[in-house]
């Protein structure tokens, strides 16, 4: 691995750390925002599912194009989105309007994860793949983890529109860094010459410390950004499996995040106590996060992933029948967080094995986009069970058993490299 390609890497991963910041603020300021303005747990569902929806949309219709217009291009366009709808809710004092801007960062956010994969997949060789795109998903709870820190300590003093203005402020830098230093991998160059030169290619060759190219290169096989190439010879199958795995995958995290500061603040926990409940989780996710790519290249990664989920979901058996003392309660969560959270993000290694990098951001972007609908139901049909008087315990089994499900269809993944 050159500098050059640490360097992308490392802009994948704080890009993914962004993210963390734009979602979680969210769930770190929900028990604030109920109270602020008397919303039930319902509609508290539709800001967690608005967000949600718009990075279903982002998924589907922004990220495949990342495979014909080009990885730095979306992530400009993508986090443009989210610097806008972070600082509009900054200035929104309306319950509509919440979710239209919470809709507009989901767009960018759609966009932005699969091209992320795609690029840090890319730039990074074949020793270090595996580790290096688990990695970067690391970056997701290590913001979350810094959101709840901030939320917990300032929004009890200057209220939770201000902690939006920062993650705002947080988003426009991403921006900048993005334009001045991210570029497209040689991988896609090499595969759209029609858009980039030969002295475009020999200048990333340079960066690369590779040998020039002598004559222009013709690609093989254009890009193709089509639902229907997901669902040719040789994709197909797997195609099928992964998606289911990243419906049921997403059903359970999307709810966990979003709805566990709340759970710990109805049992009686201060604020700043069940928001360092949520930062537990999220030092869980990040431990587990960083460490399934290197588990997954060593191990395999379809017997790392259905491993995690197994553990997982009996960790969530434990939280739900245990007597819960506030001790025990960090714990599990943060075990929660290293298992559920962990074994999800094994699916991004996978996924990167999957598809060749001319449709990577197609195949990556397609199965976010069908995971997001579990993302989306998750923690509306949390909301609506919690509201029909359901215990916390009956949740906690109801929920966990999706993560079976994604264990299995990862395990039934046919790929020789997996």
């Amino acid at each position: 691995m050159t500098g050059f390609q640490v360097l992308m890497v490392a802009i994948c991963f704080i890009l993914n750390f962004n993210d963390g910041i734009d979602v979680l603020i969210v769930s770190f300021s929900s028990p604030e925002i109920i109270k602020d303005w008397g919303l039930s747990k319902a509609e508290m569902g539709y800001v967690f599912s608005a967000g949600l929806a718009g990075m279903t949309l982002g998924c589907f219709l922004i990220a495949p194009l990342a495979d014909r217009l080009g990885r730095r291009r979306i992530f400009l366009i993508s986090i443009t989105m989210i610097t806008a709808g972070m600082f509009g809710v900054w200035l929104c004092r309306t319950y509509g309007l919440m979710l239209v801007l919470r809709f507009l960062t989901g767009l960018g956010i759609g966009g932005i994860l699969p091209t992320m994969t795609a690029t840090a997949a890319e730039f990074s060789n074949d020793k270090y793949r595996d580790f290096n795109v688990g990695l970067v998903q690391a970056g997701w709870p290590v913001g979350a983890i810094l959101t709840g820190l901030f939320c917990a300590r300032y929004i009890p003093v200057y209220g939770w529109h201000q902690a939006f203005f920062v993650a705002g402020c947080i988003s426009l830098l991403m921006l900048i860094l993005v334009w001045l230093f991210m570029t497209d991998s040689l991988e896609f160059m090499l595969n759209n010459p029609a858009t980039h030169t030969p002295a475009a290619v020999n200048k990333l060759l340079q960066r690369l410390q590779l040998p020039a190219l002598t004559m222009p290169v013709r690609e093989e096989k254009s890009a193709d950004s089509r639902l229907s190439t997901l669902f040719t010879y040789p994709y197909r199958a797997n195609t099928i499996k992964v998606w289911i795995a990243a419906f049921f995958g997403f059903l359970t995290l999307y709810t966990l995040m979003s709805w566990v500061p709340t759970i710990a603040k109805d049992s009686g926990l201060p604020f700043e106590l069940a928001t360092w409940v949520g930062i537990a989780l999220n030092i869980g996710a990040a431990v587990g996060s960083a460490s399934i790519g290197a588990i997954g290249s060593r191990f395999g990664l379809r017997k790392s992933v259905l491993t995690f989920m197994l553990t997982a979901f009996l960790v969530m058996q434990l939280y739900a029948f245990l007597p819960l003392t506030t001790s025990l309660t960090f714990v599990l969560v943060l075990l929660i967080g290293v298992f559920v959270q962990g074994g999800f993000n094994g699916i991004w290694p996978t996924l990167s094995r999957l598809y060749p990098a001319r449709i990577r951001a197609t195949g990556v972007g397609f199965t976010v986009g069908i995971g997001r609908f579990g993302a989306i139901l998750g923690p509306l049909l949390f909301g609506y069970l919690a509201d029909a008087a359901l215990s916390t315990q009956t949740l906690f089994v109801l929920f966990s058993v999706p993560l079976l499900v994604m264990g299995g269809c990862i395990w039934l993944v046919n790929a020789d490299d997996l």
